[in-house]
């Protein structure tokens, strides 16, 4: 394979192509030109001189736009302490951050109307985050004159958006590619992968099956990505990251618009004025009764926009909770987690507010008191662990596989999320509590896979995700650490982890019988049509008869400490409808899930 690097941003065209022979280009290693990008990389299977121009041109070709930065260079652009936005490569101009692609010399102008009547597929794998990105990706596409279809033998253009953090996320992406490769064979349609930049290169070399992928950061450059691709007939990437990149000016097209529920990402310090608050109120018009506030360690969040006014107010101060260590340099000023929650919850006291996936060490007093406070914040708070053992945990800082390579072991670690445990419990009462477990991690022993049943069994987690560790290539623990914990070890540790789970789960649900719970009805039941399905405040699944309930129930009828017996009443009866706030008494269970019987519409104000 030959490999181009061009620095200082060279842009090629046919011509320039053209004027270079073969033998020359096993020495190629830069030229300076135009600056339209700070990296460059141009990869070949074989070397040749022009871009194909056919399909059966053998040769494949793919153009890879990356500003890769090592960990430590990322480290210290991120060390200031007074820097309102950073960003991972050379500050551009506003239009360059539109859309660097739209900037390509040799992309004709009739190419770029490629998304004109259009038609395109999506297909979304993995959380929540991934389902966001999905509704940023089809407000970008439908701005472009693209249409949405839901028919795949329709499309022109599909999209595989996911991510490739765990492998089985991975395995689904390759099965699915090789399915829709058949469809490959009259150059319809186009196929894009969004969200595995650490695969571009293995990907766009996938027997031609895969047109573009792009990375998280790069989405407004699809369209142009697309019309590139199609004008040249080479593989195209867009994995260049940005610190500064919120998609804040981008109204999301909701995949399911009758949905109660809706997420909204608040990634990277996205300004809570005008974007993240005029977002809410959208949603609180529309009749949506639930956001889910998203963002890698959304509770770390910080707003510079107006950094100054910020700084002057002295907001942000308390930020950590004391004994939590982080590999970054604390930051003064800005709107913070605590005050965005504060914001938001006020715009529409009726809709339920939650948040993932929260980083322990950021859990200040201030805002475990604001959540015990504000009715419509939900009582669910996600405390990821992973592991049980101080040496393989990441209960200290970012990364699991960073923790990994610490030499010293400190049990106060442990000890510093327990109290947090006990802390969230004694400030918010009725509180469930979520975590991350991962169990078979490199070199991981049998006594360590013990701690973490050793956790689980004192903490007693209301929910929990759980995987049993695969290695990821290109990442940290690839490159420094052999995954030698069997496979038939990995499975057996993550089953006990998994029965632990579920023998305390069932415990903390049991609390739940009798007493009433506020439900917010999410839909019909997949298995039966005669039952709602909705979700507590604590977050937990809970199933009951779609029978008419009481239109009112007031505090003298609902006698908690009597096991919440309706008394007699004319009070009028009524249909139960999605989007509605039940009371709800749980009478049984089954695993991690709640059966009940419905008694009257509430409210958050009410009940």
């Amino acid at each position: 394979m030959t490999v181009f690097r061009f620095y200082n941003s060279l842009y090629l065209t046919k011509n320039l192509t053209n004027r270079i022979n073969k033998s020359s280009l096993s020495h190629l290693t830069w030229f300076p030109s135009k600056i339209l990008f700070d990296t460059a990389c141009i990869y070949q299977k074989i070397s040749y001189t022009s871009f194909p121009s056919s399909k059966s041109q053998k040769s494949k070709k793919y153009l890879v736009f990356d500003n890769k930065t090592s960990f430590k260079d990322f480290l210290q652009i991120t060390s200031a302490t007074k820097t309102q936005n950073h960003d991972l490569y050379k500050k551009k101009d506003s239009n360059e951050l539109i859309g660097i692609a739209d900037q390509i010399p040799y992309l004709k102008n009739d190419i770029k109307t490629l998304g004109i009547n259009t038609k395109y597929f999506i297909e979304v794998y993995g959380c929540q985050m991934n389902v966001n990105d999905t509704e940023i990706l089809m407000s970008i596409m439908n701005s472009s004159g693209y249409q949405k279809t839901s028919r795949l033998e329709d499309a022109d253009i599909v999209f595989l958006v996911t991510c490739a953090i765990r492998d089985k996320a991975e395995n689904k992406i390759w099965h699915r590619l090789n399915v829709l490769k058949s469809m490959k064979k009259d150059q319809k349609p186009l196929i894009g992968v969004l969200g595995v930049k650490r695969l571009k290169t293995k990907l766009l070399d996938a027997d031609k099956t895969v047109d573009i992928v792009c990375g998280p950061d790069a989405y407004r450059s699809i369209p142009h990505l697309l019309s590139l691709a199609v004008q040249t007939s080479q593989g195209i990437a867009n994995v260049m990251l940005s610190a500064d990149e919120t998609y804040a000016d981008i109204m999301p097209v909701r995949l399911h618009q009758d949905n109660v529920s809706a997420s909204l990402s608040i990634e990277r310090s996205r300004p809570l004025y005008p974007s993240i608050v005029e977002e809410v109120k959208t949603l609180s018009d529309r009749g949506v009764k639930e956001v889910v506030l998203l963002g890698q360690n959304v509770n770390s969040y910080r707003d510079t926009s107006e950094y100054d006014f910020y700084k002057s107010l002295g907001l942000g101060n308390q930020l950590s909770n004391d004994g939590f260590k982080t590999i970054y340099r604390r930051k003064e000023g800005g709107i913070r987690f605590t005050e965005l929650l504060d914001h938001v919850s006020k715009i529409d006291p009726e809709m339920r507010i939650r948040f993932i996936s929260p980083h322990p060490k950021d859990f200040p007093t201030d805002l475990l008191k604001l959540i015990a406070e504000r009715p419509n914040i939900c009582n669910q708070i996600h405390l990821p662990v992973q592991s049980g053992n101080t040496k393989i945990d990441s209960i200290n800082c970012i990364s699991i596989l960073i923790s990994m390579s610490t030499t010293n072991v400190d049990i106060d670690k442990l000890f510093r999320y327990l109290d947090l445990v006990n802390t969230i419990r004694d400030i918010i009462p009725n509180v469930s509590i979520s975590t991350d477990i991962i169990t078979g991690f490199c070199g991981e022993t049998e006594e360590e896979h013990q701690d973490t049943i050793s956790l689980m069994e004192i903490v007693k987690f209301d929910m929990a995700y759980m995987f049993a560790y695969s290695m990821r290539e290109k990442t940290h623990a690839h490159r420094n650490y052999l995954d030698d914990v069997p496979g038939n070890v990995k499975t057996r540790r993550l089953n006990e982890v998994i029965q632990t789970f579920h023998k305390n789960a069932k415990i903390k649900l049991n609390t739940l019988l009798g007493n009433p719970q506020l439900v917010l009805v999410e839909g019909i039941s997949n298995r039966h049509n005669e039952r709602f399905r909705g979700r507590t405040d604590g977050g937990h699944k809970i199933y009951f008869d779609n029978v008419q309930v009481l239109k009112c129930i007031d505090d003298q009828m609902l006698n908690r400490s009597d096991n919440c017996k309706v008394l007699d009443t004319d009070n009028q009866k009524i249909d139960v409808k999605i989007g509605d706030y039940v009371i709800v008494v749980p009478t049984s269970t089954t695993g991690a899930t709640l059966y009940g019987i419905p008694l009257a519409k509430s409210s958050i104000a009410h009940f």
